[in-house]
């Protein structure tokens, strides 16, 4: 029998003017974009986390700090990418990526081919094992009152090499 993993990402970042809104590494055209060390791209922030959640393998500010200059600016696909080889060192692979992101505005059906390709790229993985959808908070809190962005992410992976036919050395 073959071992299944589950983790569970989320991450937020205040809205700022002057900056450019990624989401999934894709620049979203806007006239703000997200507050943050690096890109502030919550997309891949959660995704990142969702899959070293599921390898128990700490999290983002563990891996990348905000206190390191380096990370300054930082394209989020990097962060993705190296939580991706850290599972597969693991033994794991991605199965599955199923996120949302939470944004009052603006509207954002007509980046999610991008932002699954770009994802699914980063990760090594099938287009349709990506899932990318989007949900306003109904102008409640502060995702709805336009102040902060948010992105929740669930991630399975399988451990590589598991099950019977392993163990008995097949």
């Amino acid at each position: 029998m073959s071992e299944y993993r589950t983790g569970l990402g989320w991450d937020a970042h205040r809205i700022a003017a002057g900056r450019p809104l990624i989401l999934g590494g894709v620049t979203v055209p806007c006239e703000f974009g997200l507050e943050g060390h690096s890109d502030a791209d919550v997309l891949s922030h959660a995704i990142t986390d969702a899959i070293l959640g599921a390898a128990a393998l700490g999290d983002i500010g563990m891996h990348f700090p905000d206190s390191d200059p380096r990370w300054k600016g930082c394209d989020s696909l990097v962060f993705l990418r190296h939580a991706k080889d850290l599972v597969e060192e693991e033994g794991y692979r991605i199965l599955n990526v199923d996120s949302t992101v939470i944004l009052e505005r603006p509207k954002l059906q007509y980046h999610r081919d991008a932002m699954r390709t770009r994802i699914a790229e980063t990760l090594g993985i099938e287009l349709d094992r990506v899932s990318v959808k989007f949900k306003t908070a109904e102008k409640v809190g502060p995702v709805g009152e336009g102040r902060s962005a948010e992105s929740q992410a669930i991630v399975t992976l399988q451990k590589l090499g598991s099950g019977p036919f392993h163990e008995a050395g097949q």
